[in-house]
Parts: C-alpha cells; structure tokens; sequence
C-alpha cells in the first residue's frame, strides 16, 4: 500500500508501494525548453513527444504563468527538486498572479518520492485568529453579511500559511539551500515583470481595490485606470520581504517586521480585523496522510480535510464506477447526467460533513480518519450510487448517512450537523512539477477571492480565506461544521491530484483553480483521460460542466443544442457561462515520456527540459 496511514479505496481496489518505475530521463514537451514563450507572453502548450538521451535527468513543469513556470525551471536546471521549484514558482504566482494566490494566502501540497514509494501531503491552510467566534460574519440583526463586505475587511484575512508549508516540505525534500529559492522572484520584484491581459483585465472588473489606498498605488494609475496590459511593473517592497525571509527562514514571516505588517493592515482596515502577534507566531502547517481511492484500474490520491475536494472527487468516481462511461461517450449528454447526479449527492455529504474535522474532533466530534473513513466506505458510496437513476434527474438530494454501513461512530454524530452555508467564490491557482529524480508536486495554492481581502502588506496580497468559513454557525437548529472558530482552518475546495496506475507507478498529477467548480474540473479531466482516453491537452480543453451549487452549469459556448435540449429533457436546469478552470498537469505515457497540459482558460504554460550537468 501507499506509504499512507488513510490509504482507502472506494471500490475494494488495492494498490502496491513500488516505486515509480518509469525512466525519469524521458518525457513529452509542449514547450520545450529550447523554445519556451517569452514570459510576457500569455500562451498554453500543446502536447508532443520530446525523449531525451538515457542519460540525461529531465524535468518537467506546468504553471498558470509563463514567469512562474520560468522560475521553476530555472532551479530544475540547476538539479533542484521539485519542492525547490515549487517555492520559486510560488513566489513569482504571488508576484506576477496575485489575484490568484501569495505567501499572503495559503496551500495545499502533495509530494510524491518513486525512491521510497512514499506519498506526503502538506497542509498550509490559514487558520483564524484565536479571538475569532462563531458569529464572525453575522450582523447586529444576526444576518450574514454582505459578502463583499466581508470579503474587503480585516474580519475575511486568515493566518498566512504558505511560508510555513513550504519551509516544512522544503526541509524534507528540499536539495537546494533555501535562501537560492527565492533568486527569480527577487530579480523579477526589481527589475519588473509584464502585466498580463488577465490581470489587467481582473483589475477593471473589481472596483473595491482601488479603495485600499496600497493597492490603489500599485495597481492602478492615477488617473484609477488599471496598469496596461504589457506595463512593466516592480514591486521593490515584495523584493525586500522575499530577502528578509530567504536570509533569516520562515520565522522572519512570522514574527518581527513581515509580521506585523500584516497585524497592521488587517487592524487598520475599514471594518478591522483582530489578528495578532501571537496568531501569527503561533501559526504551525501540517504534515497530513493523503486521501486515496480505485477509480477504474487506477490509484487517485488527493488531500485530506479541511480540503474537502479530495473526499469529494473520491466520492463522485467512486459512485460513478457502476457506470460505463466508455460507452456513454465524451460529454454526451447521458454521461453528463451520470456525472451530475453524483456530484449532487457528493456535495449534499460535502456541505454537510466535512471541514477541519481536526478541529471538530478536539471538541468531541468525528475525527478527520472517522470522516474520511464513513464518507469513503465502500458499502455507503455503493449505496449512494443506487440512488442515481440513469433516466431521471433527482430532486430532492440530501447528505447521507454513513453510520448505516458499519461505521463505529454513533448515527447521532452524523446526522447533528447543518448544511455549509459559505459563498465560496472561485480564484486560485495550480501547478504541477516532476524534478530530475522523478519526484512530483501537485499543489493548488490561493489567496481565496480575486485579489484576497484586497489588502497589502510587506508588498503582498492578504487573503479573504476566513469567509470559507460558513457565514450561519447554525442552520435548521443544527451547528455547522464549517463554522468560525479560533485557531480552526476554512474547509476548502483545493483538489491536487498525484494518481498511480495498476503496477503502482506515478501515472499523473494535476489541479486546478475555480472554487468550488475545482472538484467538478478534477473530475472531468480524470475521466476524460481514463474513461475517454483523451490526450492530456484534450482532456483539459473539453468544456467544462459541473454541478457545485444546486444546478448544471455548462461551459458557454462548449455544447450544442441537442446535448442540452436532452439534458433538459432528463430533468436538468441548465445554466450557461464561462468556467475559467486552470488545470495544470503532467501524464506519463506508455513509453515512459511526460505528456504535458495547461489550460487554455488561463496564461499557462508547461515547460520540459534537461539538468545542467
């Protein structure tokens, strides 16, 4: 088994701990090295065959940026490891995406090493600050706020928990010295990057930025116009945070001059916050076991609560595996059904059941192991996928209850819980690694909302992640799982993937960002790949459709009329609109080369090349 202490599998399909044993010195390039974008240019890769000499040690990386994905390979060059590449890469997103994530937010990371089979998950999730209470988003009246209230205020700003991610993940599987990670960001803080069209063009739509005065000057002109698309943009005051924690490591984000930066802003905001020093030094990430299941002949492994996209992938493969999606054809409309009403009954268990069951079980609740083991239970999923009917859409779907499948946990601990009830709109990003000693990353990392809380400090976006917490405490007289308390992190919907095939070999790994539409993306690409045999770009490219919050949501302009009328004609409401997945990944092929993706909806691109000798 995978070298994991929650290794389950939904459909009783098990897997060995050996080692990737594909050759890491070949692999597929989209854009190769010797031909990769300039990085101010917005550009997605399509995916070709590139296998390199014996004995050369490839690598492989996959960003939502072409600086970012730069930075990465700058240190894969060198003989870095994936890890390294991943702060490199992190710390340019924050630079040159941050709208989408920053050492001002936080991450989900997982980490696969084919030498010893192991599997490692790491948990940078922000947490609340210790004065934080259950009616954090509530009004006088005890109605929840506006949200967008909420989101621009010091109340939305959680613990920053990146710096410490990285940091721990890097003293287990860092190779170069820390301080030489943060080299590219640094460069490109001082002598400038290129605004994007994307960032400019989320710079006009939020208006609220302007109105925080260091965003304001940064971000815009002063005539309040948004930075030109090809702008050069320097950020001197990112520059110095990145040397101050290169020089001194991750306590210098915690405590001293970084730290009470951000206590500043998020006191100082127009509905102030209550964060504070203490919070701040007292912050801690996590190493957690994955969450793994069977999907078909493979291993598909993600993150443990407070994500709750890992669970909830699992939960919707697992209940669609009775069907044969194969014959029901690539996005046709009876596949489209299947995977509707699965993601139906996975969301009602996800709304109401899982969050920081760490924190939950401290106060005598259900464990994260007591969770993950009823919601993954293969006698429950098959119980749940009995209750999808090929012919009809459901209408009335609720949370399950797995206390009724041999679960040793009292039926009263599941069924006391209310539904979810957090806005949860989509942002974040994602990226994908393979180092020249075959060791992966797979990471989704976030700031919450567009832009965060809309607050800088120390040079950096602060993120909103306190408003993934449920605004209602209580819903129907039953306390939510979600809800605010100190020290607790948001449940969220960040769903990396590093999968295996059926010898136990590294087989992909991806994410993407979007909300909660990310375990709806995550999904489609798996089955797109596997069930419909898609290449990697093709199976990114397919519209998306997803079923996050209560109805279908297809892809605009992705399926024609016929599909839809037939999904109509199946019980479905249909809505249409763009859904900017950002899904950024690596397969290996049969042969053992690197096919690589990068979603058109965003700037991504994927970049392969060879470690200097």
């Amino acid at each position: 088994m995978r070298n994991s202490s929650i290794l389950l599998t939904a459909m009783a399909v098990f897997f060995t701990t050996a080692g990737c044993g594909r050759d890491a010195t070949s692999e597929s390039g989209g854009v190769a090295e010797e031909s990769a974008p300039a990085p101010d240019e917005a550009a997605s890769a399509s995916a070709s065959s590139n296998n390199g000499a014996a004995d050369e040690k490839r690598w492989f990386i996959s960003a939502a940026n072409p600086y970012a994905a730069e930075a990465g390979a700058e240190i894969l060059r060198q003989g870095g490891s994936a890890v390294d590449a991943a702060v490199a890469t992190a710390t340019v997103l924050g630079l040159v995406e941050p709208q989408s994530s920053g050492l001002g937010g936080g991450a989900f990371l997982l980490h696969y090493d084919p030498a010893t089979g192991a599997l490692e998950t790491y948990n940078g999730r922000e947490k609340a600050p210790i004065s934080a209470t259950p009616d954090r988003f509530l009004t006088e009246t005890g109605e929840p706020m506006n949200f967008y209230d909420a989101v621009a205020s010091g109340l939305s700003v959680g613990v920053p928990g990146a710096v410490r991610m990285y940091a721990l993940a890097h003293d287990d599987h860092g190779a170069l010295a820390w301080n030489k990670l943060f080299d590219p960001a640094i460069r490109l803080s001082d002598d400038g990057f290129k605004v994007s069209p994307r960032m400019n063009m989320l710079l006009d739509r939020f208006p609220r930025l302007r109105a925080t005065p260091e965003a304001a000057a940064y971000f815009y002109d002063e005539n309040g116009s948004p930075r030109e698309v090809g702008y050069l943009l320097k950020n001197p005051e990112y520059a110095q945070t990145l040397r101050v924690i290169a020089e001194h490591g991750p306590d210098a984000f915690y405590e001293g001059a970084i730290a009470e930066a951000i206590v500043d802003a998020v006191n100082s905001a127009s509905i102030s916050g209550d964060m504070t020093m203490q919070d701040m030094a007292d912050y801690t990430a996590l190493k957690q076991a994955p969450v793994c299941a069977g999907y078909r002949a493979y291993e598909i492994c993600s993150m443990a609560p407070p994500s709750s996209g890992g669970v909830t992938t699992l939960q919707i493969l697992a209940m669609l595996e009775p069907f044969d999606l194969a014959a029901a054809g690539a996005h046709t409309a009876p596949a489209l059904h299947l995977l509707f009403e699965a993601s139906k009954l996975a969301y009602a268990d996800r709304n109401q059941y899982l969050a920081d069951n760490l924190a939950l079980a401290d106060k005598g609740g259900l464990s994260p192991e007591e969770v993950i083991a009823g919601l993954l239970n293969p006698a429950y999923l098959e119980a749940r996928a009995a209750l999808i009917d090929a012919t009809s859409a459901a209408t009335d779907v609720t949370a399950g209850d797995p206390s009724a499948h041999a679960i040793e946990t009292g039926a009263g601990e599941w069924s006391g819980l209310g539904a979810d009830a957090s806005p949860e709109p989509p942002s974040t990003t994602h990226y994908t690694i393979v180092d020249g000693e075959g060791r992966v990353v797979s990471t989704t990392a976030t700031v919450e909302f567009a832009f965060g809380s809309h607050l800088m400090a120390a040079g950096m976006i602060l993120n909103n992640e306190l408003t993934d917490f449920s605004f209602l405490p209580v819903r129907d007289g039953k306390p939510v799982a979600n809800a605010v308390a100190p020290g607790k992190r948001p449940r969220s919907s960040m769903s990396p993937v590093i999968a295996f095939d059926d010898d136990g070999d590294f087989w992909a790994a991806l994410g993407s960002p979007g909300g909660p539409a990310i375990i709806g993306y995550v999904a489609k690409t798996l089955i797109a790949l596997i069930d419909w045999e898609m290449s990697l770009q093709d199976a990114i490219d397919l519209p998306n459709a997803v079923y996050p919050r209560g109805s279908a949501i297809l892809e605009e302009n992705g399926f024609n009329t016929q599909t839809r009328a037939d999904l109509m004609t199946l019980g479905h409401e249909i809505t249409e609109r763009a859904l900017t997945s950002g899904v950024h990944a690596v397969r290996v092929n049969p042969d053992g080369s690197y096919e690589g993706g990068a979603d058109p909806r965003r700037e991504g691109v994927w970049l392969t090349g060879v470690v200097d000798k």
